[in-house]
């Protein structure tokens, strides 16, 4: 690891950040992937003068410093990784997108949630402004938050126990999210709200390959497992 000579002596660069960020957005983000985004835009932003500040979802993919910050491990995807990052700071709310779609394609605006920012959305929406790529804006889709295991656990079977958590956690590692949340539903729907039984379900997708079987006229197991 390369150590840090420390900051020298004289008159150096500051990017400023409100004290809301400290308070209320830097305790709910809960990836790397996603303080790391959301610090570099700040700072990128602040480099910039004029009205409105932004950066395009293009220039961010190409941006050395970020792609750097969020190289670890090194066969990770870094585009992938900033679009999902991306992603949540925009759910989040702590970024502001604008999709501009013309002939040739779409580009994706990110500006940071502030007065200015929001003031150029509107204004972008309002055709008072108009970005680089003229063009008519489409708004982005809502991503919804998907329930972790834990959830659907609680939701559809009850309780959380320390032992079922244990197996939850197991399960969570070598299923996708989508099959998780498919069996959940089809143990609801035969009124086997148990894990016993999703978790079969799972364990003969991963054998036999999900779209095999009809687990909708299997019986569910005689002792329930909660």
């Amino acid at each position: 690891m390369r150590s840090f000579a420390g900051f020298p002596v004289g008159k150096t660069r500051f990017t400023p950040l409100p004290d809301l960020f400290f308070i209320e957005l830097l305790p709910a983000i809960d990836t790397r992937d996603e303080l790391v985004l959301t610090l570099y835009m700040f700072w990128a932003l602040h480099r910039q003068t004029g009205y409105p500040r932004y950066l395009t979802m293009k220039e961010l993919l190409s941006e050395s410093v970020l792609r750097k910050a969020l190289a670890q491990p090194p066969e990770r995807d870094i585009d992938e990784a900033i679009r999902a990052a991306v992603d949540k700071a925009c759910t989040r709310g702590s970024l502001l997108e604008l999709r501009i779609a013309d002939e040739t394609g779409e580009e994706r605006y990110l500006l940071a949630n502030t007065p200015q920012g929001r003031r150029a959305v509107q204004e972008v929406k309002a055709g008072v402004l108009i970005l680089e790529r003229p063009g008519f804006v489409r708004e982005p889709k809502p991503v919804e938050p998907q329930p972790t295991i834990y959830e659907l656990y609680e939701q559809n079977i009850g309780l959380l126990q320390p032992l079922i958590a244990e197996r939850l956690q197991e399960a969570e590692r070598d299923y996708p999210q989508t099959w998780i949340e498919d069996a959940f539903r089809i143990a609801v729907e035969r009124n086997a709200r148990n894990w016993r039984y999703i978790e079969a379900i799972l364990q003969r997708w991963s054998r036999d390959g999900k779209d095999d079987g009809d687990w909708a006229s299997q019986k569910p197991p005689t002792r329930a497992n909660r």
